[in-house]
């Protein structure tokens, strides 16, 4: 059986170390006009394509690189009798940031927050956040809740999104067109409160968004003042998509998934983005 105390304690340094993030401005990741950021997208559980993803950052070799992950639970099992292990996955990432603690960084996805605000999610006809509990308590057994908890406290260290000083914004998803009127882009410059995090408030339509439209970019991109958006949560088959020239939607939570590893130094359009998608199957 895994050991829970040495697990619970990655948990809680991995938490730690998010709390001190040298880039952490009140909910927001600001990253400076230097060094690469590789952006991914949802890994939900998929347990190799991190280990690419680590491989390709490589991050001895590359002190001025960064990543940034998020959706890395509630894998799709192959049957409804298997166990979704996905909190190995997590718990995997929680012990990079510990290697690398200025390099490795997250961002809130909307199954992290529900899973942290016990919000069920039912997928193909299982609620997910149930089955992933019943993960961590196969694991650790007796020992399950405190290894829990500690899973928790890591999640809620997650910021909302990241920002970069060539005006990319990073985040699980975007408002949709119904609620971006509502929006309220002031939760990025202060820690969040639990009406920021309810289904009432703009934590919500910001993970769980759909549907933008061009003219919801647009006003996003003006009230946030940048020009480039970088999400996930949307499912991918090919691994990536581009709307209106704006928001690009990567995966890499199955074999065609992708990451984004850009240079901080200067300006990308849409197309040069695109052209830097690297295939995760081609990492080794």
């Amino acid at each position: 059986m895994a050991s829970a105390i040495v697990d619970a304690k990655i948990y809680r340094d991995a938490a730690a170390l998010n709390r001190e993030d040298p880039f952490l401005f009140g909910s927001l990741l600001k990253f400076p006009n230097y060094g690469q950021l590789v952006v991914t997208g949802d890994l939900h559980g998929h347990q190799r394509n991190l280990e690419r993803i680590q491989s390709f950052c490589d991050m001895d070799r590359a002190p001025a690189r960064h990543v940034i992950l998020h959706e890395m639970i509630h894998c799709e099992p192959e049957d409804l009798t298997a166990k979704d292990m996905s909190h190995l996955v997590l718990l995997q990432a929680a012990n990079w940031k510990r290697q690398y603690p200025d390099q490795v960084h997250f961002i809130q996805g909307n199954h992290e927050l529900a899973q942290l605000t016990n919000h069920e999610i039912s997928k193909g006809g299982r609620i997910v956040t149930h089955d992933f509990y019943n993960g961590v308590k196969a694991t650790y057994e007796d020992e399950a809740d405190l290894v829990y908890q500690a899973l928790l406290e890591f999640i809620s260290t997650f910021p909302l999104a990241a920002r970069t000083a060539n005006r990319i914004f990073v985040s699980h998803s975007l408002p949709g067109h119904r609620d971006v009127a509502h929006f309220d882009t002031t939760m990025f410059n202060r820690p969040l409160t639990e009406l920021d995090l309810s289904e009432n408030g703009s934590v919500y339509p910001l993970l769980w968004g759909r549907y933008q439209n061009e003219q919801t970019l647009a006003e996003l991109a003006d009230r946030l003042d940048v020009d480039l958006f970088i999400c996930g949560h949307q499912p991918q088959e090919t691994g990536y998509d581009v709307r209106f020239e704006r928001m690009l939607i990567l995966a890499s939570d199955h074999n065609h998934g992708v990451i984004l590893p850009f240079d901080l130094r200067k300006n990308h359009t849409m197309s040069q983005l695109v052209q830097l998608i690297r295939p995760l199957a081609s990492v080794a």
